[in-house]
Parts: structure tokens; sequence; C-alpha cells
């Protein structure tokens, strides 16, 4: 089930919007190459933080 801006995981709700909205695009890729719901929001949580960080921008909304 792709997810979007409106429906996501539980786990990416502490998260600012710029960071939740690139763990959905990267995790719903992660859907189409065949990876299962839960390995996809793992991998796609680490990337998306780590994409965060190289930019300079806020990872969670309480920092």
């Amino acid at each position: 089930m792709p997810w979007t801006r409106e429906d996501y995981p539980e786990s990416l709700k502490n998260f600012t919007a710029t960071v939740r909205n690139k763990a959905i695009e990267i995790a719903n890729a992660l859907l189409e190459e065949g990876y299962d719901e839960g390995r996809a929001i793992a991998i796609a949580t680490d990337r998306a933080k780590e994409w965060a960080e190289n930019r300079g921008k806020r990872v969670r909304k309480d920092e």
C-alpha cells in the first residue's frame, strides 16, 4: 500500500514534514521494488534522516 502525505506510518509522525515526505517517497519506491512494508519503512527512515542531516535540515519536530 503506497503512503501519502496524509496517510503514513505512525513511526513517521515526529519527523518534520520535509523529512517525513522524503521518507514516504523513498518507502514507496522500495515497495515498488518488492520490499515488505516493515523493511521499507526502516530503510526509508534511515535514508531520509541521512538526507536531511547532509543538507543541514531539522529531522524531528522537537529539535
